[in-house]
C-alpha cells in the first residue's frame, strides 16, 4: 500500500524548500518581483504539488509522469538558484546549502520513480 504524499520525505523536503525560496526571494529587488522572484517560487511550489498529484493517481504511469514534472523542476529551480547567485541575490552558502536540498529532493524523487517503475502493470 501506497503511503499517502503527506508521509513521503521528498514531499516533506520539497515542502521545507519552497518556505526557503521565499524566504530567499522575498530579499530580491522589486524590480525582480515578476521575473525571477516569481519564476522560483512557482518553480518551487510545482514540485511537493506535481509529488502530491502523482501520489494521487490510480495508475504508475500517471504517477511517474508527476513525478517526473516534479523533477523537471527540481532542475529548472537549480539554475534559477545559480542565475540568483549570478546576479548577487544570493549569497555562495545559500547556493551551496539549496544546491545540496535539490540534489536530496532529486535522488528520494528518482527513487520514488523507480519504485513506481517496478510496480506490476
Amino acid at each position: 500500500m501506497m503511503k499517502s504524499h503527506t508521509d513521503l520525505d521528498v514531499w516533506k523536503e520539497s515542502r521545507a524548500l519552497v518556505k526557503n525560496v521565499y524566504e530567499i526571494t522575498k530579499a530580491f529587488p522589486k524590480e525582480e518581483v515578476y521575473v525571477l522572484t516569481t519564476q522560483m517560487r512557482r518553480c518551487a511550489v510545482s514540485i511537493p504539488s506535481n509529488i502530491a498529484e502523482g501520489s494521487g493517481r490510480n495508475y504508475a504511469k500517471d504517477s511517474i509522469q508527476f513525478f517526473h514534472i516534479a523533477r523537471g523542476s527540481l532542475y529548472e529551480l537549480e539554475t534559477q538558484m545559480y542565475l540568483a547567485f549570478d546576479q548577487d541575490y544570493i549569497s555562495e552558502v545559500i547556493l551551496t546549502d539549496k544546491l545540496n536540498v535539490i540534489s536530496k529532493c532529486k535522488q528520494m524523487l528518482n527513487g520514488l520513480i523507480n519504485y513506481h517503475e517496478r510496480l506490476p502493470r
